[in-house]
């Protein structure tokens, strides 16, 4: 065992059983998964643990770029094997928490060769974005790389601009560019899963941690965000999930209303909307991974059936 790894859709209750773990184990150390924690400033929408959280197990890979930056599953694979490796070296065992499932697969199985990003390519696809819609640019996508376009959502803009990015730099599709699949190191990387069975409980639990947010302070977060002037919407940073729905409302001039009546709930709606199209995103990734050990979130006695699949895949 190498490490252990803890994958599942937002508001599926990773983070609250990974420190329950932390805490009957001892010795354990959070290795964030987690595409949006990355970035300083970005706090509330990407409910990155506090300062009791951080306290009670140290917590890595959280906080590490200015929004400006752009992170990668190549980097991030980079940086949690250093890390990991550092943990393994002080005697604790590192756990890795998270949605991105990307990253868990860079980091298991590796990445395929691609184009690099080419930034004037993803300008004037964003400009195209902005004149034709994402809808367009995913049809346009159907056109030339049917296969890409067949697991990608028609709003899902930044995986259409990638995919179109790839198509327009090199005249070959993302799918003839995706190599065999990689065979995963399911025994070094073993993955415990939280998947629900009730999309309703899923959904419910989407709503709330939303209006959580929303109760905390996002819509001041996003609004400081985009006081500093350097930020914008077709940043990775600024496409997160709830910071792009915020920006978008702002932009829009509700923020002169103070977000009130039909605005909020509008913000609302695309919020939540947003999110759950993420999260069924993350479920099917996470099903198309090998070798993983799943639980039911919302299952009878879902935390002890997390904490003794845990035990298992860390050998305890």
């Amino acid at each position: 065992m190498h490490a252990v790894c803890l994958a599942g859709p937002t508001a599926s209750g990773k983070s609250a059983l990974a420190l329950a773990f932390a805490a009957h184990r001892g010795r354990v150390e959070i290795v964030s998964v987690d595409s949006a924690q990355v970035y300083r400033g970005m706090d509330i929408g990407t409910a990155k643990p506090g300062a009791a959280e951080r306290a009670a197990c140290p917590h890595h890979l959280i906080d590490l770029l200015d929004p400006r930056e752009a992170y990668s599953a190549a980097r991030f694979a980079a940086d949690a094997q250093r890390v990991v490796g550092e943990i393994r070296a002080r005697g604790a065992l590192p756990l890795l928490v998270g949605g991105t499932m990307l990253y868990f697969k860079a980091l298991r199985a590796g990445l395929d060769r691609l184009p690099q990003a080419d930034p004037a390519l993803r300008a004037a696809l964003d400009a195209e974005a902005a004149e034709r819609g994402w809808p367009a640019l995913h049809a346009e996508l159907a056109r030339v790389d049917p296969a890409s376009a067949a697991r990608l959502a028609p709003h899902d803009a930044q995986r259409i601009q990638r995919a179109l990015e790839v198509w327009r730099a090199s005249g070959r599709p993302l799918s003839a560019w995706l190599g065999e699949p990689r065979r995963e190191d399911a025994e070094r990387w073993p993955l415990v899963a939280l998947e629900p069975l009730s999309r309703a409980w899923l959904h419910e639990r989407i709503a709330r941690r939303f209006d959580a947010m929303l109760a905390a302070g996002l819509l001041d977060e996003v609004r400081a965000l985009r006081a500093r002037g350097d930020l914008h919407p077709g940043l990775p940073s600024m496409r997160c999930v709830g910071y792009r729905q915020v920006w978008q409302a702002l932009e829009r001039g509700d923020d002169m209303l103070a977000l009130r009546g039909d605005a909020m709930a509008a913000l609302r709606a695309a919020g939540i909307a947003a999110t759950r199209q993420l999260a069924k995103r993350q479920l099917t990734w996470l099903r198309a991974l090998p070798a993983r050990q799943s639980v039911a979130c919302d299952g009878r006695d879902a935390q002890a059936r997390g904490l003794e699949a845990l035990r298992h895949a860390a050998g305890a």
